[in-house]
């Protein structure tokens, strides 16, 4: 297929994604940038309602960025455990803290470049809390179900995250790029779930070919 033909299929795709999820968005539960960096840390490889959860007894206990700078490693392992991989998250966030407050004065940067010098951050997180902190989008954070959803629709060949986010960067406009992750995530969530399920009854099937 032409690059011209699937950006109009892609056109299209969002436009029948818009329809079916007018309300898609962040589900994730925060009060400030920190809390949201946090949460969207603790949320690789684990369900939002999970770490909504966890992070509603976190909150409370971790109130500023110099209580996680001075928290105990091994508490606050047992204070996020449930979210799965507890110990490299506890790592990661952990010295995030140290990191933002030693680099940044305490306040989470705005800028790709300094996003991912922070422990544990890479491009997925980035995208997610500079579109949400401050509006600033350069990229498009692709989580497991962006990721499946672009080889699902044929927006990408590829498994790499960064490479199936380049696909993406150029299928689609960029005013588009922020909501589209949480189309695709509802779009999984909703309709087309990673489980076995009849794939050819899924409102977009139409439009993959």
């Amino acid at each position: 297929m032409k690059t011209k033909d699937k950006k109009i299929r892609a056109r299209n795709i969002l436009k029948g994604l818009k329809k079916l999820l007018p309300d898609a968005g962040m589900m994730l539960k925060y009060s400030n940038n920190w809390e949201l960096l946090v949460a969207v840390m603790l949320s690789a490889q684990c369900t939002d309602k999970k770490v909504n959860e966890v992070t509603r007894h976190l909150f409370k206990k971790y109130r500023s960025l110099e209580q996680y700078i001075h928290a105990d490693h091994r508490e606050f392992e047992r204070d996020i455990y449930q979210t799965g991989f507890y110990k490299n998250k506890t790592k990661n966030i952990l010295a995030a803290a140290r990191y933002i407050k030693e680099h940044h004065g305490g306040k989470i940067p705005k800028t790709m470049a300094e996003m991912i010098r922070i422990p544990g951050v890479g491009r997925k997180t980035a995208n997610v809390v500079l579109g949400n902190a401050y509006g600033v989008v350069e990229g498009i954070a692709v989580d497991t179900h962006v990721a499946r959803l672009s080889q699902k629709l044929g927006f990408s060949k590829y498994r790499n995250p960064e490479k199936i986010e380049k696909d993406l960067m150029e299928l689609f406009m960029k005013k588009d790029w922020f909501q589209l992750t949480y189309y695709l995530i509802e779009y999984g969530r909703k309709y087309c779930p990673a489980r076995k399920h009849a794939h050819e009854n899924c409102p977009l099937t139409k439009f993959e070919r």
